[in-house]
């Protein structure tokens, strides 16, 4: 038995894709939406989602979250860096699987702040938003796009 445990990313392999669009984002995202250990709810749920987003837009649902979470994930983040005695917000680039997690998480949980609706009509508002380039989601990742920008006298410090 080794001395020094596996980083994280060994440890985690890529989820299976899913049974119906055969895609590992969507697998993932159905991973995220689980509540309390239902995948099944959680899988009939998002394949809902997907119906909605079809009927409304009459366009490929798996194009429509592609785009969305390629609209909605961040490029640039800041991170605390300690440097003397002061902390400051460092922009950093964010590497693809952690831009994809976070998209997913901020669309996730943007849906669920909705109020009003089915689960299912509401992930797939947050889809349509995102596609379109408007919505809350959206408007995170400029947020964390502006933060970058503002404390780009920083960039120095990173490491």
């Amino acid at each position: 038995m080794p001395r020094k445990g596996l980083r994280p990313r060994e440890r985690m392999p890529a989820p299976e894709p899913d049974m119906k669009y055969g895609s590992v984002p969507i697998a993932r995202f159905i991973n995220k939406l689980n509540f309390q250990g239902k995948k099944s709810t959680a899988e009939s749920v998002f394949y809902g989602a997907m119906d909605i987003i079809a009927e409304k837009t009459k366009e490929d649902p798996l194009m429509v979250f592609n785009r969305a979470l390629e609209n909605i994930r961040p490029l640039l983040e800041v991170r605390p860096r300690r440097v003397g005695g002061a902390t400051y917000q460092v922009p950093m680039e964010v590497p693809v699987l952690r831009s994809h997690t976070l998209a997913i998480r901020w669309i996730i949980g943007f849906a669920r702040a909705r109020t009003g609706k089915a689960m299912a009509e509401r992930l797939a508002q947050e889809f349509i938003d995102g596609s379109k380039k408007e919505g809350s989601a959206v408007k995170k990742r400029e947020d964390t796009h502006k933060m970058a920008e503002s404390n780009k006298a920083f960039a120095h410090y990173r490491w």
